[in-house]
């Protein structure tokens, strides 16, 4: 997502659109950005609450120099050490479908460019994060990376920038700006600046403290303080005084929490990253707490600091600080409830995903997409506990099922595979479930150009569906044989194989997404044997049925058809139309072979319209994707066929230099510069109302007067079934 700097100022990368009040750190700002401008790699330290992520948040958002922006990566939610380079990938926007390491898709995304990387919270990472920057920095010359954690990365030329407590005066100053937020001015209160004193200067501390003006003085706090200091020591005999004033001072903040507000603070770290009030109130209610009650406290906790709140595209979401979420974890551990929350956020999430696949094929598809991206981590959370629980092979099944729409539809192939492969080499659970998780495993590799083990996966699949007498399995196995089959060049298998399968989804009465882009893939299969009437015919249907259920993501592949048959038909404008369309939806699904497929035919229709020199920069353009795809155009002589009638018309008119200097230039465009790029020539404004609003059919002269049902039942029944 791209940013902005405070006050507004474009800013390239993905750093929080705005930062918090900033308050001191006069000395170490310019002190921070010095040691950046002299060393590649440097690293703030300092315990929880030091304000390390804060100060370096802001020196990173004045790198305003460098070409290709400020990217942060939050692994404080990473659990896993396998996921550190995923998570960098994910921050940097990338899509790589390829079967690829993520280390590879980094490696060739940043080479050449000029960056800074902000890797924040990395401490319980720190084996895995070394390796990864110094791998990172000794092969890419034009990176910079900032690290923000407890202790050195320990990696040579390492910078390391120890920050340490607020002066006083500036401590005073937090302490009052924090106290405005509870309606109190507290001004050079004598009590208040020892109180500060005593709190060795930490923002977290002192933002706790000032949560409790609403309630007590200065003073009272101060008196309260000094009893708790007095009998904790807290963080043990090796803990530097610093960790173990904060601990103290969350200690101290604790045990000020009424019983109910303690309960909410323990159980609510089981969430990872953010969470919402729906999330809250089903996971940590019951057991002393009522779940009416849960808005209640969870204010309460938002008064002290405790729980922070934040705006975000998907509604007002919670979290807390790491150091207050470990906090309430040792607590949740010592009531000895930590399992039973444990399993209630799995089983919310675990309905979450249910719940997100089944509205994946209805108009609140945009809507899913976005409140998926939000619960990544939560997801992540749960899929890590379904799969390493004894009895958790079913839900992990299910839930990385489930999911599809997820890997699929929006671009986390990589991740997807991940997680399938763990599910179906568990011993098996509901049978029901692995069939559903190696249907899905299989699709993915598919996509990936992976076919030995797409094939592996779909023939199990189908032998067990057979076995155990379950035809939407089988009817999923043999739809995404079927699909193999089309990228392979099989054209008659592929027909008749997905021709099978939408027979055998009308005899159940399946429809959804994954129907209609069985129909889509028919339409292709038809178009390259030749028939493009019933291609025609067949995206129509799909189109229609995508506009009764306001379905976006199966529906911008019809269109991709579709245009081609416009531009096959001499209407290269009409192409252009439904081609803005299309890509515009499958750039914003993150969808990277729909949006890589999509500009390669607008290459073709740019050049059918008299301009070679843009259509060679976009076919550059495309050409730089591919290798987050696959196999450029999945290696098929079929989809092949206008890449190369683009490429030779362009060169014909351009001349050999001339075609390849524009092909350079559109290679050194981004993704979202490409998509840009392509948009602005049919009007992004026109691109963006495509997706409002959808317009007329094509209507092609051999079957304009023939309207048929979809291949799939009329009976409209949504949401993936596959066992």
């Amino acid at each position: 997502m791209r940013s902005h700097q405070p006050g507004g100022t474009a800013a390239h990368g993905n750093l929080p659109l705005e930062l918090d009040a900033f308050v001191g750190r006069g000395a170490e700002l310019p002190g921070l950005a010095r040691a950046l401008d002299t060393a590649r790699l440097v690293t703030v330290t300092g315990p929880g609450g030091i304000g390390k992520s804060r100060l370096a948040a802001r020196v990173a958002g004045g790198c305003c120099a460098l070409p290709d922006g400020v990217w942060r990566v939050e692994l404080s939610v990473v659990r896993d050490p396998e996921f550190v380079d995923h998570a960098v990938v994910e921050a940097l926007g990338l899509t790589d479908h390829t079967v690829r390491p993520p280390r590879e898709s980094l490696l060739a995304h940043l080479a050449g460019r000029r960056l800074l990387l902000v890797l924040d919270g990395f401490e319980h990472l720190v084996d895995a994060c070394a390796e990864l920057v110094a791998d990172l920095l000794g092969r890419i010359p034009g990176l910079a990376v900032l690290a923000v954690g407890r202790r050195p990365l320990s990696v040579a030329g390492e910078q390391v920038f120890a920050l340490g407590p607020l002066g006083e005066d500036e401590a005073v100053e937090l302490f009052g700006e924090r106290a405005v937020r509870q309606g109190v001015t507290v001004g050079d209160d004598p009590h208040a600046r020892e109180l500060c004193r005593r709190l060795d200067g930490i923002p977290l501390a002192i933002e706790l403290a000032a949560g409790r003006l609403g309630a007590l003085s200065p003073e009272q706090l101060l008196e309260r303080l000094d009893d708790r200091f007095r009998v904790l020591t807290g963080g043990g005999r090796d803990a530097l005084p610093r960790h173990r004033t904060l601990r103290t001072a969350i200690g101290w903040s604790h045990e000020l929490c009424t019983p109910e507000q303690r309960l909410l603070w323990s159980r609510l770290s089981v969430f990872a990253g953010q969470f919402d009030l729906e999330a809250a109130e089903y996971v940590c209610s019951g057991g002393g707490l009522h779940s009416d009650d849960v808005l209640d406290v969870l204010s309460a906790l938002l008064a002290q600091s405790v729980v922070s709140r934040a705006e975000t595209a998907t509604g007002v979401r919670y979290r807390m600080l790491d150091t207050v979420r470990a906090y309430g974890a040792e607590w949740l551990e010592a009531t000895g409830d930590a399992v039973r929350l444990r399993r209630r956020h799995r089983d919310w999430y675990v309905g979450l995903a249910t719940w997100c696949e089944l509205d994946w094929f209805s108009p609140r598809q945009n809507e899913v997409a976005a409140r998926i991206e939000a619960e990544l981590p939560n997801l992540r959370c749960a899929l890590e506990y379904c799969l390493t629980e004894p009895d958790g092979a079913e839900l992990g099944q299910h839930l990385a099922g489930s999911l599809w729409f997820c890997w699929v539809g929006c671009g986390r192939l990589s991740e997807g595979r991940h997680w399938l492969e763990r599910s179906v080499d568990l011993e098996p659970g509901a049978e029901h479930a692995r069939l559903k998780a190696l249907w899905v495993l299989g699709y993915v590799a598919v996509l990936q150009g992976d076919t030995v083990p797409a094939l592996a996966a779909l023939q199990e699949c189908r032998q067990e569906a057979e076995r155990s007498g379950n035809p939407t399995a089988m009817a999923y196995a043999e739809h995404r044989t079927g699909c193999l089959a089309l990228v392979s060049d099989d054209m008659p298998r592929a027909e008749t194989l997905l021709r099978s399968s939408l027979a055998r989804y009308q005899e159940i009465g399946e429809l959804n997404s994954n129907v209609l882009m069985g129909q889509v893939e028919l339409a292709m299969a038809r178009a390259f044997l030749g028939d493009l009437p019933d291609a025609v015919r067949l995206c129509e249907d799909v189109r229609r049925v995508c506009e009764d259920h306001g379905e976006r993501w199966a529906r911008s592949y019809a269109l991709y058809v579709l245009a081609y048959a416009a531009w096959s038909e001499g209407d290269p404008a009409r192409a252009r139309e439904l081609l803005t369309d299309c890509l515009t939806c499958a750039h914003a699904f993150h969808d990277l072979l729909g949006s890589v497929l999509s500009l390669e035919l607008l290459a073709l229709v740019t050049v059918t319209q008299g301009d070679a020199a843009e259509a060679a920069l976009l076919q550059g353009a495309a050409a730089s994707l591919w290798p987050s795809v696959g196999l450029p155009l999945f290696g098929s002589a079929h989809y092949n066929a206008p890449h190369e009638l683009c490429e030779a018309t362009a060169r014909q008119r351009l001349g050999d230099e001339r075609y390849e200097t524009c092909v350079r230039q559109g290679a050194r465009l981004d993704r979202d510069a490409a998509v840009a790029r392509a948009l602005g020539r049919g009007g992004r404004e026109a691109g963006l109302e495509a997706l409002r609003a959808p317009r007329g059919p094509v209507r092609h002269p051999t079957a304009a007067s023939k309207t048929q049902q979809p291949a799939a039942s009329p009976t409209r029944k949504g949401g993936e079934t596959a066992g």
